[in-house]
């Protein structure tokens, strides 16, 4: 890995783009770590659960998104070595591509993606600040507007993405500090969780439950034998249960989205990525398996306790929720609902810094509005940030971000897919280009990663087609904003 012998000092206003590069290693990580550990990892472990039935093969689900989570943090290290740019995923998709190749993804990017998460993640902030302050409930709506409810988990979460929008508008810097508060605290949370879980929470129950047939027939706490699946019913399983994984770990690659503001980026991000993930990745399996050691996996559906309920069954699928309860009761859940506050908090942060940096290399490019092309004073593209902040709230308005995510779930791993196939492309078409860090483990490695995700896109084509076709849909219909766009601004550098 080649460091260069100038890194341009932190706080430096670059000449040529005008950004401050004031994002050092720590910063780095914590925005990849911070984006990657939102609400998903308290609450997705149920549903994987019910698919795979085995505590094995629920544990190897996260094994195997984890896999794949690293390999491809590896592979987007040497893409981000050689375009240390601002907008990260869309400059690798421009050069190893073309224009509109990279700009269906920003379209989606900005339409649902980042939008998507940041609205949904705002909502989760909103629904678990009410478990300390309940006014803030689904529950209490506020203003009836032609048969729409508006309630006070939406204006939390609109008053949330405001805040941290205005705070991203002052500068990186003050992005940065959040997100180093809240990314450090969550970590530290985490590994408390952890911790209390292996002292206080372990039962002999739930370790006779689990471990007693960890690959094999479980009996859950209605009496009842479940068999997992097996032959080529295993392998969709686990493509339609690795999903829910994948995106609780994602947002690993968000770092290069704000290339321009990162100190040494050539050496910085393929660390941030990497070292971040790892971190991430580590954690959620040692908490899946705290989750194992507390609560048995599978359980009652008509339960009327944490424990009779299991994993499988826990309320509203908040695995983390019952297993505090089964710690330490009610002061336990209250811990746990401010861990999750604080975790979608800085999530959130991540996603608004990064996200708008994408949304302002496109209009560099000609193929989106002008002005969001512009930084501000500060030297950050507050018009991106405050479209993005917009659409969001919008989206939290709607109620339907959690369908439209759904509904994208193909085409994110499609860009993914694409991104990394990049690697190759590259080394083909510009094999000259200075690589300053190399994929480890190339060809093999990335080309695991590309088998791996395109035989879940083919599962999730085969069994969810309700939530694969309308994400085709989706990126078409960039197709033809990319040409109006491209005819209004035909003068753009090529």
């Amino acid at each position: 890995m080649q460091q260069t012998n100038t890194p341009t000092k932190p706080e430096a206003q670059d000449a040529n783009t005008g950004f401050k590069r004031e994002i050092k290693l720590f910063d780095a990580i914590m925005i990849v770590t911070g984006g990657m550990i939102g609400s998903g990892i308290f609450i997705v472990t149920a549903d994987i659960a019910r698919i795979m039935v085995s505590p094995g093969y629920m544990l190897l689900v996260w094994v195997l998104s984890g896999f794949l989570t690293m390999v491809g943090a590896i592979s987007y290290g040497e893409l981000s070595s050689i375009f240390p740019n601002v907008g990260g995923q869309y400059v690798y998709l421009k050069e190893a591509y073309n224009k509109m190749v990279a700009f269906l993804y920003g379209w989606t990017l900005f339409l649902v993606i980042q939008t998507g998460v940041i609205a949904a993640v705002g909502v989760a902030f909103a629904r678990f600040t009410g478990v300390i302050f309940p006014w803030f409930s689904e529950d209490n709506v506020l203003a009836t507007i032609a048969g729409f409810n508006f309630t006070s988990v939406q204006l939390l979460a609109i008053l949330s993405i405001l805040f941290l929008t205005y705070i991203n508008s002052r500068g990186v810097k003050s992005g940065k500090l959040i997100q180093n508060i809240f990314g450090s605290t969550k970590l530290i949370a985490l590994f408390g969780l952890i911790l209390f879980g292996f002292l206080l929470g372990v039962n002999d129950t739930a370790i006779e439950a689990n471990f007693s047939n960890f690959w094999g027939t479980t009996t859950s706490t209605a009496g009842t034998d479940l068999m997992p699946p097996v032959g080529w019913a295993l392998f969709a399983a686990a493509g339609i249960a690795m999903v829910g994984a994948l995106f609780s770990a994602d947002s690993w690659n968000n770092i290069g989205f704000s290339g321009d503001e990162i100190v040494n980026p050539k050496r910085t991000i393929v660390l941030s990525m990497v070292i971040g993930s790892a971190i991430v990745m580590g954690l959620y399996l040692i908490i899946n398996l705290v989750y194992l050691m507390v609560l048995p996996m599978n359980g009652n559906p008509n339960g009327t306790d944490v424990m009779s309920q299991g994993i499988t069954h826990a309320n509203n699928d908040r695995v983390a929720t019952a297993v505090a309860e089964v710690i330490g009761g009610y002061p336990a859940t209250v811990a746990i609902a401010i861990l999750i506050m604080i975790s979608t908090f800085g999530c959130n942060n991540g996603a608004i810094l990064s996200g708008a940096r994408v949304y302002y290399a496109i209009a560099k490019d000609g193929l989106f509005f002008k002005s969001l092309g512009d930084l501000n004073k500060n030297g950050v593209p507050a018009a991106a940030l405050w479209l993005q902040c917009i659409w969001a709230c919008l989206l939290c308005l709607s109620g339907t971000y959690g369908d439209l995510l759904d509904y994208v779930v193909f085409a994110v791993m499609l860009f993914y897919i694409l991104t990394i196939v990049g690697v190759f492309v590259l080394r083909v078409r510009k094999p000259d280009l200075p690589r300053p860090y190399k994929t480890f483990g190339y060809p093999v490695l990335p080309a695991m990663y590309v088998i791996l995700a395109s035989a879940i896109c083919v599962t999730l084509l085969i069994y969810k087609p309700t939530f694969t076709w309308p994400g085709f849909i989706i990126v078409g219909l960039g197709i033809p904003v990319y040409y109006f766009f491209g005819s209004r601004f035909n003068s753009s550098k090529e």
